[in-house]
């Protein structure tokens, strides 16, 4: 008898369903994990509007998750069935000339689960034996399901390499303007300033380690960031929204000589209005952050596992699998929710 599963899957942009498929089979390099929790990423409502490519449809969605494999692959020696389990997302060729180099990101044949391969709203995955982390006792099953978000926010606080005593600003208070500014104190800045309309998202930053944090709609940002900064300006600007007016106010606002981390994803045929003389006369750093991977994973586990970096501040609302589709159209315009996770029967 065939056995299925309840999954929530993309068929075209702006057409989610809830469909009854079979359960997968782990290939002999593969592992079979039961979820236990899959979070909610505004990844995923790009991809549903047609923002973000996700080629291959239907298309189940979600690659921040955590479970417990039930099934290995006959060539898999490492892993045993019954391991609470996270996994890396990103699988490459590791061959190619940037898998060589490390960078398995740039690889041309990259996948992503709940991108390019079936994902985690569902209530089996399958992911390869050597993406698999296994976690340590000291971590839930539940803050686990936020590894995947935080590796990617370590990766982006990599790229930006702020220094202890700078002053950091973070547009958006989000999801991951929060881990950012968790991951900005424990890197020891000095000033971390968090620019978000939502009165909610606001109070949560204080708890993630902000110092200051202001309403960009009612208040002044560029008077109140000149006042904190002897009339400089923050060292460091993350945009973490991923809209182009608030990329542009990162170049206008960030002191000379300073540094951006484009962090937010904005929608892939968007164009921002940039003067190149701006870059060229503030001598600015712009880099760019993809996504965690490599070592970002294990770092992520430990900070969790550690209690410096708790997710139950950030995850304010739980849902069922069966409401998942609701769940995530939901992120078009309800800002008092932050961020959810479905919990998975």
């Amino acid at each position: 008898m065939v056995q299925t599963m309840l999954a929530a899957r993309l068929h075209g942009p702006g057409e989610l369903r809830m469909d009854s498929i079979e359960i997968p089979l782990p290939k002999p390099d593969e592992v079979l994990i039961k979820v236990h929790r899959t979070g909610i990423c505004g990844t995923d409502l790009h991809i549903v509007k047609g923002n973000f490519p996700a080629p291959n449809l239907p298309l189940t969605l979600g690659h921040e998750f955590s479970g417990t494999i039930v099934e290995v692959g006959s060539g898999v020696s490492s892993l045993a069935v019954g391991a609470r389990v996270v996994a890396d997302i990103n699988i490459a060729c590791g061959t190619c000339d940037f898998c060589r180099k490390g960078a398995k990101l740039f690889c041309p044949a990259v996948r992503q689960l709940g991108v390019h391969d079936a994902g985690a709203l569902a209530e089996f995955i399958v992911a390869p034996a050597q993406n698999i982390y296994v976690l340590p006792e000291s971590i839930s099953l539940d803050s686990a399901a936020y590894v995947e978000p935080l590796a990617c926010a370590i990766h982006g606080q990599d790229r930006i390499a702020i220094q202890t005593g700078e002053t950091v600003l973070i547009i958006g208070g989000g999801p991951m303007g929060l881990a950012h500014a968790a991951l900005a104190k424990l890197q020891g800045a000095a000033q971390i300033i968090v620019s978000e309309p939502d009165s909610h998202r606001r109070e949560i930053a204080f708890q993630m380690g902000a110092d200051i944090t202001v309403d960009p709609i009612n208040e002044n940002l560029d008077a109140i960031l000149k006042s904190k900064t002897n009339n400089i300006g923050p060292d460091v600007v993350i945009e973490a929204v991923g809209s182009i007016p608030t990329y542009e106010a990162s170049v206008a606002l960030v002191r000379r000589g300073g540094r951006i981390l484009a962090y937010g994803a904005a929608p892939q045929d968007a164009n921002m209005q940039l003067r190149p003389f701006d870059i060229y006369a503030k001598e600015l750093t712009i880099v760019g952050s993809y996504a965690g991977t490599y070592d970002t994973w294990p770092r992520a586990i430990n900070l969790i596992a550690a209690g410096r970096f708790n997710p139950s501040l950030i995850v304010d609302t739980i849902r069922p699998l069966s409401e998942a589709i609701a769940a995530i159209t939901s992120l078009e315009n309800d800002r008092s929710i932050v961020k959810i996770h479905i919990q998975i029967p």
